[in-house]
């Protein structure tokens, strides 16, 4: 078995002693969608979150985490977190400002510590799981400890209706 290197987001649970599974897969470039992502694992993608990079009008940069197959409403986003509007940031950003690329973004261990808002539909899940900040590797745990090793905020992110 060849061993799993540790990811930034994999080191900062280990030093907060927070138990998490990493789960690898074969990443297919054509397919980096957080749905691709649970066939592959085999995992309900109602479980599988995934991590968007926004920009809001007041605080900056923010990390958004929804469910795999949901889409983000920004106006609730901007509201959670204070701004008037916030917007998703263009792709050629992702990089510079985070250290990570499409389909490998965690909301753990960016270059910088941004503000990280959870949808509440985590928490209806026992374990979540979020890239470990790679391409082909996951991280599951509890939402609650992923809310803690964040330190994000909860709050409702996509639409129900």
């Amino acid at each position: 078995m060849k061993k799993i290197k540790k990811t930034n987001a994999a080191r900062i649970l280990d030093k907060l002693g927070i138990d998490y599974e990493i789960k690898t897969y074969e990443v297919d470039e054509e397919d980096l969608s957080a749905v691709h992502v649970a066939q592959v694992c085999g995992m309900d993608i109602s479980t599988v979150f995934k991590t968007l990079v926004t920009r809001g009008d007041k605080s900056g940069v923010i990390m958004a985490v929804i469910g795999g197959a949901d889409e983000i409403d920004l106006k609730l986003l901007a509201k959670a977190s204070g701004n008037k509007h916030v917007e998703m940031i263009a792709l050629k950003e992702l990089f510079p400002l985070t250290g990570y690329i499409r389909g490998g973004c965690s909301p753990l261990g960016a270059k910088k510590n941004y503000p990280v808002y959870i949808d509440s539909h985590a928490l209806q899940h026992e374990k979540i799981s979020v890239s470990a900040g790679q391409r082909g590797m996951q991280l599951v745990l509890s939402p609650k400890d992923l809310i803690t090793a964040a330190n994000a905020t909860v709050a409702e992110l996509v639409n129900s209706n």
